[in-house]
């Protein structure tokens, strides 16, 4: 039966799960706060250059693949995009660089730069990461909406050990210092600490291996604008500038939204790809939410903020040792996460990561240019930093690190930039606390623990996004969007 469908948010979970439902005819309307669709993948155009908002590692693209599948259209009429290898180049505090390849022949050539002994332990941490793919992929796409679906997992988690923290993990079969960061830092990509993300989010890892790393041509807007594309030729309409600031609920049903200015739009089915935390606070008033109370809101672990500076040049930097992807590392890694993660005081160090998109793609920054992202992991707001005066001076000290250790004369050759912090996160994307990815991925806030698909308090509330189950980076998101429109209308089997 056709339903009326409301999405509020247009990032990469809302506008998979509204593509879904508009594939199978539904009438599917998305609400967006912002100018223009994306979420946290929104791309900014400045001075001609092109900035992509959020996510620039793209991986598993069988999974937008699928999205125009169902549509009965190519994904390669729509976007374009580019395998990239070394997926990243990882430098330690010293600048010597570490490269991330696909192949394993390639990586292993690289581990023996820095430590020839490491390279067997490394084949051995691929071979159980493996394992853990092959154990726990299938869960990716599914709902954990009992406890039941919780302790199916169990025993392989304990059989795998995946609910070792990611470094520990890959400690085991890696002992130069270096490699042990280089190899351990994927859960910096979805919100969690190495030192206690549990080791079945390596499913990262093989991911990569398994479908490489990529970038879209024109950048992640090119994504946005593909998907945008292709909900709206199916039938799906957007409504841009239009904040909502309530959920409407009558006992334990969702009946449709609030808007800023006032107006009401009715539904049978809500699909949130708003924060979940933000939302439960501040959308739905507390006498009707049951489990999510402010406290219990109050008690959940969230991730890290981040501080981001976009910047064009006017020269290009084709001499500096910088591929696509860069993170850059210091010499105080375990006490930097640790400050970061328990939202003390901003730190005064950094580790660092550097978007270089126009070594791929010269055509989003202006004919002999550069177009960078510099992005540093912070505290979330929960630290007390005022960002208001904290901002500049913590922009020039990264800027002058890259200056004197990457880009010469970075700043005199600056034509357009734009930054980000946790203020953003918190007052334009409605992010509790200013969180950038919601929720930590720790052992306890994954899987059936994780807020769910489908609200616990409401039965046709749904949630897609970093914030419900399977958690942040691209792929997941997706999948929390497939997830909730298979629990709204489920493909019939076979």
């Amino acid at each position: 039966m056709k339903k009326k469908i409301i999405v509020i948010g247009s990032g990469f979970g809302g506008l998979g799960a509204a593509i879904r439902l508009a594939a199978k005819g539904h009438d599917v309307t998305v609400f967006e706060k912002r100018d223009k669709p994306g979420g946290r993948g929104y791309q900014y155009d400045i001075g001609g250059f092109k900035f992509d908002g959020g996510p620039t590692v793209i991986t598993a693209p069988y999974m937008f693949d699928e999205l125009f599948q169902l549509a009965g259209r190519r994904r390669t009429d729509y976007f374009e995009l580019i395998p990239l290898d070394p997926f990243y180049r990882i430098f330690d505090a010293e600048g010597r660089h570490f490269d991330y390849y696909h192949r394993l022949e390639d990586i292993l050539a690289e581990i023996e730069r820095f430590s020839p002994a490491d390279a067997a332990g490394y084949e051995k941490f691929i071979q159980h990461t493996r394992r853990i793919f092959e154990a726990f992929y299938h869960c990716t796409d599914r709902p954990f909406l009992t406890l039941g679906s919780m302790l199916r997992i169990m025993p392989d988690m304990i059989r795998l050990q995946a609910f070792l923290s990611t470094h520990l993990h890959v400690a085991r079969y890696i002992k130069h210092p270096f490699l042990r960061q280089a190899l351990s830092f994927h859960p910096l990509l979805i919100g969690g600490s190495p030192f206690d993300t549990p080791a079945i989010y390596t499913l990262i890892v093989q991911f990569e291996k398994q479908w490489g790393v990529y970038y879209a041509k024109g950048g992640t807007g090119a994504i946005v604008q593909g998907l945008s594309r292709l909900f709206t030729e199916l039938g799906g309409r957007f409504h841009f500038n239009c904040e909502v600031k309530e959920i409407l609920v009558d006992g334990r049903r969702a009946t449709g939204v609030k808007l800023a200015d006032g107006s009401v739009e009715r539904a049978d089915v809500v699909v949130c790809n708003g924060d979940v935390a933000y939302s439960y606070r501040y959308l739905i008033p507390a006498q009707y939410r049951r489990k999510y109370s402010d406290g219990h809101i109050e008690r959940m672990r969230f991730s890290n903020s981040l501080f981001v500076v976009y910047f064009g040049t006017r020269r290009r930097y084709q001499d500096a040792p910088l591929r696509h992807h860069n993170i850059m590392l210091n010499r105080r890694y375990r006490g930097l996460l640790r400050d970061i993660f328990s939202s003390a005081p901003l730190p005064d160090d950094f580790a660092l990561y550097l978007h270089v998109p126009t070594v791929t793609d010269p055509s989003v920054a202006p004919a002999g240019c550069e177009s960078f992202y510099v992005l540093s992991l912070v505290p979330d707001l929960a630290s007390g930093t005022d960002w208001t005066r904290a901002a500049r001076p913590y922009r020039d000290k990264i800027m002058r690190h890259l200056e004197e250790r990457y880009l010469p004369g970075l700043q005199a050759h600056i034509v357009a930039e734009h930054h980000i912090d946790p203020l953003h996160f918190q007052n334009t994307l409605n992010s509790y606390r200013g969180a950038a990815f919601a929720l930590k991925p720790t052992l306890l806030q994954s899987a059936w623990l994780r807020p769910h698909s489908r609200s616990e308090d409401f039965e046709n509330l749904y949630f897609v996004g970093a914030g419900t189950h399977p958690g942040a980076g691209v792929p997941s998101v997706l999948a929390s969007g497939k997830i909730a429109a298979e629990l709204i209308d489920p493909t019939p089997a076979g």
